[in-house]
């Protein structure tokens, strides 16, 4: 129990930056969706989207290949030197090479003419976030948690003042005079959600900086051997997190494309799409907190005796927790959409639910995916992910032209469940993990019922005060239920 703990309180400590932080960045989304038409909104997240297949290819899930190799203080120093330097020197060929096609690129994507100036801010983003990485990634290695957290929230507060800055003070001092020449000089309100990239790309440098002591005994050399073996570790894991991507923002990219509207039109459905997602935060925010501390949590337990019992204990408590989060949102769903402060945005408002479960299902797979990387199998994170891509691509092509953004919702909660279940069904024979399905399976009913019992019964009958008290005891009859049949286990627990 004491080793759950640690991962809880960790979780906890990885949370204050990750889902607190993104919390207050969520707060931006009230503010974008009301300064922004949803055509603007959905360049902004098409834009961000790329950046995300970017990161992954000037990464090359070095960070993963520096756990597994510097788990172990002694060459800790060596295995780090090698990583950064790699990728100092990957990211600035990277950056020339961007910088020559930078036109056909925008062209591809049919950027407007007045938006391409944003890539430019962009490819400097890139370099800065990617530089930063490995830093993160050694105070993560070192239980340095708490200084993660806090470097983590300022690049998260510069961003979000710079946003209030820009979007909400400037408009407002320029339009009662104040300023004057000073202000007109330099601030554009044409220049619009370019903005946006500003503040991200201050926000970046800032968090380069105070990651500097990071860099101690930083040397810029590679050991070709060191090298080899890392890259050899982390190569399947490039191609696993690309199609990890494709899975998560691909949708993104492809409704500009394929919905049969115009340009304008694709644009305004994208942004509507991309603006529900994020009501899905709350899920997509504890996965991320909770991969944060379990990444290196189950390399340092590997020897425990006790590991599967652990790793399969963890697996259910997450499913708990996120059917929680599932309820709580879905439930209150009439409250949570006035975060969309235009009233277009609110059309998908019917995209949650499913990518609520879907991020569920995400989370349940990094659990599931331990298997494959304290075997070193992680070649077959590569075959799960590739399926799940393939399912996304062949899903999303299909269904977008006929449904709309509801197909890509969709098409994320298959490709995540169906990638759930390969992952069980071959680890099972390399790394047997004592998973309580029969559990998980009854949680996971239980809440989907009374979803589908609030949707269909009380939400025709029943309104106001009582609707929104009734709400409150379904969930907490939910965790009553839970309580009652995990009691003597969490006793239990308690004694290992």
């Amino acid at each position: 129990m004491a080793l759950i703990k640690k991962l809880a309180g960790d979780t906890a400590v990885y949370g204050l930056s990750s889902v607190l932080g993104k919390v207050l960045n969520y707060l931006l989304v009230p503010l974008y969706t009301a300064v922004f038409a949803e055509g603007d909104y959905g360049i902004i997240s098409e834009l961000y989207a790329y950046t995300a297949f970017v990161m992954i290819i000037l990464l090359y899930r070095m960070e993963t290949s520096f756990f597994r190799y510097g788990a172990e203080e002694e060459g800790r120093q060596k295995v780090f030197n090698t990583a950064l330097s790699s990728i100092l020197l990957s990211t600035f060929l990277f950056t020339i090479a961007f910088l020559l096609l930078l036109n056909p690129f925008a062209e591809l994507i049919k950027l407007r003419e007045v938006h391409q100036p944003l890539l430019l801010v962009l490819i400097f983003i890139w370099v800065m976030d990617v530089i930063s990485e490995l830093p993160y990634a050694r105070l993560r290695m070192e239980g340095k948690a708490w200084r993660f957290a806090s470097i983590k929230l300022t690049n998260i507060g510069v961003n979000i003042g710079l946003n209030l800055f820009f979007l909400l003070l400037c408009p407002i001092l320029l339009e009662n005079n104040i300023g004057g020449v000073l202000l007109e000089s330099w601030y554009n309100p044409e220049f619009g959600i370019g903005y946006v990239f500003v503040a991200n790309l201050i926000a970046s440098l800032t968090a380069l900086l105070l990651l500097i002591p990071q860099w101690e005994g930083f040397k810029l050399s590679i050991e070709k051997l060191l090298w080899k073996k890392m890259f050899m570790y982390s190569a399947p894991l490039i191609i696993a997190g690309l199609a990890g991507i494709t899975n998560e923002m691909l949708d993104r990219i492809l409704l500009k494309h394929l919905l049969p509207y115009s340009l304008e039109e694709n644009e305004r459905q994208l942004g509507i799409y991309a603006a529900c997602y994020k009501l899905a935060i709350f899920m997509a925010l504890f996965t991320q907190a909770f991969r944060y501390a379990a990444e290196p949590f189950f390399f340092q337990q590997a020897k425990n005796k006790q590991a599967p019992d652990l790793y399969a204990a963890i697996g259910k408590y997450f499913v708990i927790v996120g059917l929680f989060a599932f309820l709580l949102v879905s439930l209150y769903l009439d409250v949570f959409q006035y975060f969309l402060r235009r009233e277009g945005y609110r059309e998908g408002l019917a995209v949650v639910p499913i990518l609520l479960m879907a991020n569920l299902f995400l989370g349940l797979y990094y659990n599931l995916s331990v298997w494959y990387k304290l075997t070193d199998k992680t070649i077959m994170a590569t075959w799960i992910g590739l399926g799940g891509a393939l399912i996304t691509l062949t899903l999303n092509i299909w269904w977008i032209p006929i449904f709309g953004y509801m197909g890509s919702a969709w098409a994320t909660f298959i490709c995540y469940g169906l990638m759930c279940l390969a992952s069980y069904f071959i680890g099972k024979n390399h790394y047997r993990l004592p998973y309580e399905w029969t559990r998980i399976f009854a949680y996971t009913i239980l809440a989907v019922g009374i979803f589908f019992f609030h949707r269909n019964l009380l939400e025709q009958f029943l309104t106001g005060e009582i609707l929104f008290l009734i709400r409150a005891l379904l969930i907490f009859g939910f965790l009553a239920a839970v309580w009652f049949m995990e009691k003597k286990k969490l006793q239990a627990l308690v004694r290992i």
